[in-house]
């Protein structure tokens, strides 16, 4: 199982720095956070998960969002 989401967090990054819209990378960056803190929950520790739980995938995802909407978009 731990593989499982070693191998997910590996496609997450790819992914994220491939992406060409913030917003997405903004989002996907969340889930790599959330299954980051998943990987911790696995290896027992808790305070780490917790801990990524609520700052990586929440405060910094909002931040990351609130940043991204305040700024002007130039579509290609």
């Amino acid at each position: 199982m731990t593989e499982i989401f070693l191998i997910i967090l590996v496609i997450c990054a790819i992914v994220v720095i491939f992406m060409k819209d913030l917003l997405n990378a903004a989002i996907v960056l969340a889930a790599y956070s959330l299954v980051l803190s998943f990987l911790f929950f696995r290896l027992h520790a808790l305070d780490a998960a917790m801990a990524e739980a609520a700052i990586g995938a929440g405060v910094s995802t909002v931040l990351f969002v609130v940043a991204i909407s305040k700024t002007r978009r130039i579509e290609e």
